[in-house]
């Protein structure tokens, strides 16, 4: 599988704030990498660096072999949809998309017009005027109907009900499976992706700390319950992401567990339990679940 993206040593400061701190990373051909974090630890910022709107401090950026930054021939197979996308003041919505096709060349307009279409989006209203969530979903159908071999979502849900944002993943999965290319999408609803997910970064304070398939990372831990003395004992010599207890009832979470780990876990009456990708990022990041919810 050929690589798209290659970064090695990217770190990007503004005075004194390290917004990314000596990142390398690579992202394949073809895949749908989540680009997970709290909001400030730098997501939004890497992919302004690798799509060209910024310059790094150090480091080197390659995409499709080369550096992004003012070159045409990269620019033109990158879709970026931002949190805040600008639009010019007198656009309306069928301006956005009328417009498109000289920006993507593989723009399908039939695509575009079903989407429009499922999201209930007024097209003779202009931008400026437009919800949250009607905004977000312009950029949720250009990216989408861009078909660009390199496609950017910036927390692409803002304003969303539940229903458009199913929509919009069932809508993203459908299409990726017809027309593969490579989707990086940046959020904190992580449980509602996680599925979709086939390879995960998370940045914290700049820097990346999980860089992995998603599969592994869905099998990397386990929460371990029973009585203190009994998972006491059992993780003793584990690696423990994170530990509550309640009288004398202990919940341990821990990393990956072998047959033999289960096999005597079982013996030991102990419950293990799988962890989801939030959990595991939270438990990753060192925060709790109340404070990952309010970043997002």
């Amino acid at each position: 599988m050929s690589t798209i993206v290659q970064v090695s040593g990217l770190s990007k400061t503004y005075g004194s704030v390290r917004a990314v701190d000596d990142v390398s990373f690579t992202l394949e051909e073809n895949k749908i990498t989540g680009l997970l974090g709290r909001n400030g630890a730098g997501k939004s910022t890497l992919m302004s660096l690798l799509t060209g709107q910024e310059f790094a401090t150090r480091g080197d950026i390659r995409v499709f072999g080369a550096s992004p930054v003012e070159n045409a021939s990269v620019l033109q197979k990158i879709c970026f949809i931002k949190e805040s996308q600008r639009y010019p003041e007198d656009f309306v919505v069928k301006h956005v998309f009328a417009s498109a096709p000289w920006f993507f060349a593989n723009w399908d307009a039939d695509f575009a017009a079903q989407l429009i279409d499922e999201f209930r989006l007024p097209t003779d209203r202009r931008v400026k005027k437009l919800s949250r969530g009607q905004l977000s979903a312009v950029g949720i159908i250009v990216g989408l109907a861009s078909r660009a071999p390199l496609t950017f979502f910036d927390e692409p849900y803002l304003g969303l009900d539940a229903v458009a944002r199913q929509l919009f993943y069932d809508r993203l999965l459908e299409d990726y499976a017809e027309h593969p290319r490579t989707v990086v999408l940046s959020t904190h609803l992580i449980d509602e992706v996680s599925m979709l997910l086939e390879h995960v970064l998370l940045i914290d304070d700049g820097r990346i700390v999980i860089d992995d398939d998603a599969e592994n990372l869905r099998n990397s831990a386990t929460t371990v319950v029973g009585t203190r003395a009994a998972v006491d004992s059992f993780v003793a010599g584990h690696e423990v992401l994170h530990r509550e207890s309640i009288g004398g009832l202990a919940s341990v979470t821990v990393g990956t567990l072998d047959a033999q780990d289960r096999a005597a876990a079982a013996a030991a009456g102990l419950e293990l339990s799988p962890v989801s990708l939030q959990q595991l990022i939270i438990r990753k990041t060192g925060t709790t679940t109340r404070e990952f919810e309010q970043s997002a």
